[in-house]
């Protein structure tokens, strides 16, 4: 189902369209890499183009009031200080990616699009907080990312777009219906779920035994993972022993309460959920500096023509140029092919 398909702003809310830089830089750069773009300077610019591109198709799409980019800490970070095994095994970044990836931030600010790169934080931290930002302010929130932590983020004023192969146009708008679709998980319990999961790409192990088809059984018969912690701890998990195996039952599938007691109790399970919990969940307050009030600040659209055309035109492709200048700035097009 494309994104113009699912309503985006139930009673009238504002939007805040919550983007993860380095998540559509990383998409651009394997997707484009072959076409050996480079900007006026000869610098690398395949992905950076890529994702300006993306993110004007985005903000056609959803209409959106203001714009965050959430961009990795690249110098420090608190998670691999914490686990320094955090996302080992990835191969090591090419040249011209790292190159971009430095390069985004100065460009998103110059267009006058709000960023931040929160010290020792990923733009995971900025999904999150920009979540919360929504909910507490009545907005919606739509957060574009190809990463499955932000699931934990939905709800009734926060959808994800998961960026997938085939762009924008064929990437699914996760609200909590879809993504229970997906699942079989509530997006509150999410985190619970991915948790005991885990998540190979971070290199992050699950609890031994407990994967995707036996996680959501457990939180849908015990409603979270709090649940269950607290009832082994008072009456050694009989009550959801009681209840796995009356869903066994209801299901005609063989009892599973004392194989999944067994492999909640085994030495490290514990430990090893709430590690997980602790590199997953995301830091959910940081100050974004949205004040949508004020009028010409960064992350507020339309943006300005001058600086668009001015920043756009160094990137070398006309075609990019006059669709930003009518997407964020609103100019008519035959305004907008005099700045190309």
């Amino acid at each position: 189902m494309s994104p113009s398909k699912i309503p985006t702003e139930p009673g009238g809310r504002r939007l805040l369209l919550a983007v993860d830089a380095p998540s559509l830089l990383h998409r651009n750069h394997h997707a484009r890499a072959e076409t050996g773009l480079v900007d006026r300077g000869g610098r690398p610019a395949w992905a950076l183009h890529g994702m300006l591109r993306q993110i004007i198709e985005a903000i056609e799409q959803f209409a959106p009031d203001a714009v965050i980019f959430g961009i990795d800490d690249r110098v420090s970070s608190v998670r691999e200080s914490f686990y320094p095994e955090y996302k080992a095994g990835r191969a090591p970044k090419d040249a011209a990616l790292v190159d971009q990836l430095e390069r985004a931030g100065a460009l998103l600010d110059a267009l006058g699009l709000a960023t931040l790169t929160p010290p020792g934080l990923e733009a995971d931290d900025v999904n999150a907080s920009a979540a919360t930002w929504a909910r507490d302010n009545d907005w919606n929130c739509v957060i574009v990312t190809s990463d499955r932590d932000s699931f934990a983020h939905i709800s009734d004023h926060t959808q994800v777009l998961r960026l997938i192969n085939g762009g924008m146009a064929n990437s699914p708008l996760l609200n909590p219906t879809r993504l229970r679709a997906l699942y079989g998980v509530d997006a509150s319990n999410y985190l619970d779920f991915a948790a005991l999961r885990g998540d190979a790409s971070d290199n992050l192990p699950g609890v031994p035994g407990i994967g995707e088809k036996t996680a959501p059984i457990l939180l849908d018969a015990m409603g979270s993972m709090d649940a269950v912690w607290a009832d082994i701890d008072h009456c050694e998990g009989a009550t959801m022993v009681a209840a796995l195996d009356s869903w066994a039952e209801e299901h005609g599938v063989r009892r599973l309460g004392a194989t999944l007691l067994k492999r909640l109790t085994a030495p490290g399970a514990r430990e090893r959920y709430d590690f997980n919990v602790k590199i997953m969940g995301g830091q959910d307050d940081l100050d974004l500096g949205l004040t949508p009030d004020v009028p010409g600040t960064p992350g507020l659209l339309p943006l300005d023509v001058e600086r668009v055309a001015r920043v756009l035109g160094h990137l070398n492709v006309p075609a990019t140029t006059t669709m930003a200048m009518r997407v964020l700035t609103g100019a008519p097009a035959s305004s907008a092919a005099h700045w190309t």
